[in-house]
């Protein structure tokens, strides 16, 4: 007879992969053993082994899920905003904040995704290049300056990209500057360069 799950298997996983993103952002998969994913857990190994068969399984969880959930962002900002300007905008907040609340596990993405088997690797730059796709098409349609041209698009949207998921090596979502505020820095940014013609509105700033 098949074991059955308790109602709580699923908060445990996310647990799980919470305490293995800080371990694997600190120290790097390749340094943390299957004792130290036990630990930061706070389960034994053979109670992690119950939630997870391997040490890489927890990788693929928390990279695939990381992406999965930019591209779900990417699209819920581009269904319910009508404007170009606007959906730009929406995404470049909403993936900022993203990746604020998920330092750990955009840190992962970045550096630890070459550890995966092959096929659970080209699974994961398929969503990454899904989510470029998108992004590079919307930086298009706001290239009213013309700047964009196909031997550059790629170019741009990885700037802009670099914008994004690298900020966690210098930004910090505590301090004054908040995520949805360096957001709109960002956004301007691009629109500045990109923008021409009828004036753009810019977000209202917050009020310190």
């Amino acid at each position: 007879m098949a074991r059955i799950r308790s109602e709580q298997y699923p908060k445990i996983q996310h647990f799980i992969l919470e305490r293995a993103a800080a371990l694997f952002a600190r120290v790097g998969y390749a340094s943390a053993s299957i004792n130290d994913l036990a630990a930061a857990a706070e389960l034994s190994r053979g109670a992690l082994y119950h939630y997870f068969p391997s040490k890489e399984a927890i990788l693929l969880a928390i990279v695939e899920g990381h992406v999965t959930e930019f591209l779900s962002i990417v699209d819920a900002a581009l269904t319910e905003n009508r404007t170009a300007i606007d959906q730009f905008r929406a995404v470049t907040r909403a993936m900022i904040e993203c990746n604020a609340r998920s330092p750990n596990e955009q840190i992962v993405l970045l550096n630890d995704s070459n550890q995966l088997a092959k096929a659970d690797r080209e699974r994961v730059k398929s969503v990454g290049r899904e989510i470029r796709d998108r992004l590079g098409d919307l930086l298009l349609r706001i290239d009213t300056a013309g700047k964009i041209t196909p031997a550059n698009k790629r170019v741009y949207t990885m700037m802009y990209l670099g914008t994004i998921n690298y900020a966690f090596a210098w930004y910090d979502p505590s301090g004054p500057i908040k995520p949805s505020e360096y957001g709109d820095l960002a956004t301007d940014l691009f629109l500045q360069s990109l923008h021409t013609g009828a004036a753009y509105l810019k977000a209202p700033r917050a009020r310190r």
